[in-house]
């Protein structure tokens, strides 16, 4: 199943086609400074340090800027959360990159945090206490939940806004309903990720249709509030990319009207049904089932909403775990819901939710593919070393696959195979990491055919040494790191990832020139 997963443990969201020759980097004007224009392959690794990246950038004047910022797909207002703390570090003389790798993280973790405390009051006003202590336990044992509440994406922000706002949806029975509260929480997720609209549209109708003065809801909630929300987006969209931008628009034509998402991968309509929902619900599925069946009428409505979110979802060809994350506050309702209601076996079955989600929470937290981060250790320490200058580090693994500078912190040189999508039409086209997987030690070649051109430092997965080896012979690389990532490799991905040196090298008076020391 972990395969399948491909949670990819490193960067939610967010077009070139020039020729296969090394791609000259297009700068981006942003906050007065000037970025390199990157893209991603793998979407989870993407949007987790894009989002890292562009504050990073926008905090030290350098950093990497993805296609998808040059074309306003993404906005600028969730970044600017984690901009607003690196400045504040970087004023404070405290930016050491590991702050800068952790506070992202703590502050996700707050949040994540609060939105469960919501999640057990809404419970509690709406039930019992009892209840709500069983879906606030189911909440906190849910693998899925332990293992993307912290990571910086944009689905993990939308899950925790859509907690927010069904905290204050007025549901029967709720005390603490509010329509501006909870139509302003959605309005700012919707512009986090315009996606987040989904869940909503059902419970939205349904407070629509049990208003009795349906005009005012609409005159003197829903538009003022989405008057004011998308306002604000297009004024911070606008100082950062110097121009009008309504990145919500072109978010959803790249990836409902144009469905360009299919690039990434695609899945049959079924998938989470099968697969997507039983996975990241885990060994909550069958008390998920059976909440549904013992619940309520009047919480049919949570149920129309996960089921409605994961349909039109599977509308899309594009399918990922992490898109569906969103229900599964909704779910932990069900499954709290059954928890309290099997009585004489209920400590047994809490037993059995512990155990059996700590374990894949802890394997995927920990150890499954932490390659990825663990070896930006070993870039990170060239910072500190006298031949910086002369460093040149070369990632030659599936786009996105480490963190970038966001983990670096420092303006080293740096490089990865790119695969942006193609928006012109041209079926031929190949993207620079396929170019280089269909015959690895040709590109090499072809691409460094001057010793000068060669970095300093080649990383890649195991499964490319042998296939490349002549090349590292050849041109004096020697292995320097193996560090670990995954017990289950897959196609491009390998089980360990190697960091090769080019060695000392003879100056024409035959004397030894210093290596780069990792």
């Amino acid at each position: 199943m972990l395969p399948e997963l491909a949670l990819h443990k490193t960067c939610n969201s967010c077009v070139a086609t020039e020729p296969m020759e090394r791609k000259r980097k297009k700068e981006v004007k942003s906050s007065h400074h000037l970025y390199e224009s990157e893209i991603s392959n793998d979407s989870d690794v993407h949007q987790k340090f894009v989002c890292l990246h562009l504050p990073n950038g926008n905090s030290n004047n350098y950093g990497y800027l993805t296609w998808e910022w040059a074309h306003g797909l993404r906005g600028y207002s969730y970044p600017l959360i984690f901009a607003s703390i690196y400045k504040a570090l970087q004023l404070l003389a405290k930016d050491d990159v590991q702050l800068l790798i952790w506070v992202p993280r703590l502050a996700q973790a707050v949040l994540a945090a609060f939105a469960d405390v919501k999640l057990y009051s809404l419970v509690q006003h709406l039930e019992n206490a009892e209840t709500a202590k069983c879906v606030y336990f189911c909440q906190l044992c849910s693998w899925f939940t332990w293992y993307s509440c912290t990571r910086t994406l944009t689905n993990t922000m939308e899950t925790l806004l859509t907690i927010f706002a069904l905290s204050y949806y007025p549901i029967k029975g709720s005390k603490m309903g509010s329509s501006c509260k909870y139509l302003a929480l959605i309005a700012l997720a919707v512009v986090i990720r315009p996606t987040a609209v989904i869940p909503w549209i059902p419970l939205v109708f349904s407070h629509f249709l049990q208003e009795e003065r349906k005009a005012d809801f609409i005159l003197h909630h829903c538009i003022p509030v989405g008057l004011v929300t998308v306002g604000t987006s297009l004024i911070i969209d606008r100082v950062f990319f110097g121009e009008w931008v309504l990145v919500q628009l072109n978010f959803l034509k790249f990836n409902v009207l144009q469905n360009l998402g299919t690039r990434y991968g695609s899945h049959p309509w079924h998938w989470y049904f099968t697969q997507g929902l039983p996975v990241i619900l885990g060994t909550h599925l069958p008390f998920f089932i059976h909440g549904c069946v013992l619940a309520p009428k009047r919480y049919r409505l949570f149920l129309v909403t996960v089921i409605w979110t994961v349909l039109v979802y599977s509308t899309l060809s594009h399918k990922e775990f992490r898109f569906i994350y969103p229900v599964l506050p909704f779910c932990m309702f069900f499954c709290g819901y059954s928890l309290k209601r099997l009585k004489t076996w209920k400590k047994p079955a809490a037993s059995f939710l512990l155990l059996s989600s700590v374990l894949p929470a802890l394997y995927t937290g920990l150890i499954h593919q932490r390659g990825a981060l663990d070896v930006v250790s070993h870039v990170q320490q060239l910072c500190e070393s006298s031949h910086r200058a002369q460093a040149f580090v070369f990632f030659m693994m599936p786009c996105h696959s480490t963190p970038f500078y966001s983990h670096v912190h420092c303006p080293l040189r740096m490089r990865f195979l790119e695969c942006p999508p193609d928006l012109t039409g041209n079926e031929s086209y190949i993207d620079e990491a396929d170019a280089f997987y269909s015959n690895p030690l040709d590109w090499l070649n072809k691409e460094f055919y001057n010793d000068t051109l060669l970095p300093s430092h080649l990383i890649f997965f195991s499964v490319l040494e042998q296939e490349i080896s002549s090349f590292l012979a050849l041109r004096g690389y020697e292995k320097t790191a193996t560090v670990f990532h995954t017990h289950v490799p897959e196609g491009r991905v390998g089980s360990h990832i190697y960091v090769y040196r080019k060695k000392t090298e003879m100056n024409h008076n035959g004397r030894s020139v210093s290596r780069l020391k990792t």
